[in-house]
């Protein structure tokens, strides 16, 4: 489960007045458990250098060419609440014969380094660090999960929001992922940061201050003994309503909603807001409903579509033009699906943490992990955006700005202390993304097979990781110790 959701308690934030956050009972044990025992060799060892660590994805999730990302607010708590309870220490002498004065450093655990990153609600692309962590490498080292818990799914989840929301062309798209989201907080305040308008998911309205939409479900309308009975009755019910059409048979259901719109606007001044086709053909069926709709007088009357819906399939019915006036999303976005129609890869950000600079008493030496398409760029780094997304640029730190460029990572914590404004409000994020999203020029957007953003590493940073590659390659794998400090 993440670490951002109602895995655990509810607790007040701090710095956040009447709003929750959802907390692990065990934030130290938020771990897999190698982190545990590798920080346990390096203390039998007395290694705790100074490292730097990276975050970042390398390649943009299902066929597209940028991620939004999203889940910093999350990995930033999870910082900052990062220690071990006396029980988790029990727990842990229990499962591992670790020595009492390891035991005691983990009792007193806090984290003292610093972070960099993008911005909540940045636009960025594979192989661009999103996130750098510099501290005692047992301390970096163990909030390696976490972080990547915090930040993989919710940047899956707002990257697949933006897609949905870029294909529906202006259109209002709902999310309706609670019943089959994996983690439902972290889907509602993902799926804002790339777009959506509002959720079915009540607790995370008023978590987040988000609209809350519904409609009603087929079981209402089976309840009654007949479909206009159970339209007259929410028409009766709300001063504003929507129906579902399809329990039975759309054609005749839209007849009955008709009537009912007619004789409950005449009585009571109540009005049908909007209807909603959750099945069938929806090309056709909105077609036929639009029509009937306009030819009663009820123009203003929206049609809303739900099931099973990703931004293919939206895309597909934008471009057809059916007369659609908004999208409800669930699955497709609880669980940040691929398309197996389309051969697009779904389910997970593929994020990695890995380790990149180690600060020595003889300064700095850059690492690097030698393995393929997977070799890493080693150094502390700095990415920079040229222009208005001309092209990004990923530099030693120390190297010259770019002419014309911005630094894109920020300060947030330091000395194990988030600094001031590094947890904007959700609207400043929202608002943030979205201006980065309308920025993105068009050929970036496509839902596949699109332009690749061109991401350079500057010369000095090829250069290094060129000679590290020769070293390792001429001195034997694993071999590090003449690398020379920078």
């Amino acid at each position: 489960m993440s670490v951002g959701t109602s895995l655990g308690k509810i607790a007040v934030s701090l710095g956040r007045p009447a709003q929750a956050q959802y907390q692990p009972l065990h934030p130290g044990l938020m771990t897999d458990m190698y982190h545990p025992d590798s920080a346990y060799v390096a203390w039998v060892n007395r290694r705790n250098d100074i490292v730097t660590f990276d975050l970042y994805a390398r390649r943009a999730p299902f066929g597209g060419a940028y991620l939004l990302f999203a889940g910093l607010e999350t990995a930033l708590h999870f910082v900052r609440d990062f220690r071990f309870t006396d029980e988790d220490v029990r727990f842990l002498a229990q499962i591992r014969d670790y020595d009492r004065g390891y035991l005691e450093e983990l009792r007193n655990f806090r984290f003292s380094g610093e972070i960099i990153a993008m911005p909540e609600g940045s636009v960025a692309f594979p192989d661009e660090p999103l996130l750098r962590v510099t501290g005692p490498f047992r301390e970096a080292l163990l909030l390696e999960s976490g972080l990547l818990n915090s930040i993989n799914l919710a940047t899956l989840i707002a990257t697949k929001a933006a897609r949905i929301v870029q294909v529906a062309r202006g259109r209002r798209v709902a999310e309706f992922a609670l019943r089959r989201a994996q983690e439902p907080f972290v889907v509602t305040r993902s799926a804002y940061i790339g777009g959506m308008s509002s959720t079915s998911f009540v607790a995370a309205a008023f978590e987040y201050r988000l609209q809350a939409t519904g409609t009603i479900p087929h079981a209402l309308v089976q309840l009654f003994d007949s479909e206009r009975e159970a339209f007259a009755a929410v028409a009766a019910s709300f001063n504003r309503y929507t129906l579902v059409l399809d329990t039975y048979d759309v054609r005749q259901a839209i007849a009955n909603a008709i009537d009912v719109a007619r004789e409950y606007h005449d009585r009571l001044g109540h009005t049908l807001a909007a209807v909603r086709l959750d099945s069938g053909d929806f090309d056709c069926d909105a077609r036929i409903v639009r029509a009937a709709l306009d030819r009663a007088g009820l123009t203003s009357t929206r049609i809303v579509v739900s099931g099973d819906l990703d931004e293919f399939s939206i895309h597909d019915l934008v471009t057809r033009g059916a007369p659609i006036d908004a999208f409800g999303v669930g699955t497709r976005i609880g669980v940040g699906a691929g398309s197996v129609e389309h051969g697009v890869a779904g389910g997970a950000l593929g994020g990695v943490y890995k380790l990149v600079n180690v600060e020595t008493a003889s300064g700095d030496t850059p690492r690097i992990k030698t393995a393929g398409d997977k070799t890493t760029w080693p150094g502390k780094k700095e990415v920079y955006r040229v222009g208005a997304f001309d092209h990004d640029v990923v530099a030693l730190e120390g190297e010259s700005r770019p002419p014309d460029s911005q630094r894109l990572l920020r300060p947030v914590v330091q000395d194990g202390a988030l600094l001031a404004g590094s947890l904007p409000p959700l609207s400043e994020i929202w608002e943030f993304a979205q201006q980065n999203l309308r920025d993105l020029p068009e050929p970036f957007h496509a839902l596949t097979n699109g332009a690749r953003y061109d991401v350079r590493f500057s010369d000095g940073l090829r250069s290094l990781r060129e000679e590290l590659r020769s070293h390792v390659e001429s001195n034997g794998r694993g071999a590090t110790e003449a690398i020379p400090p920078r």
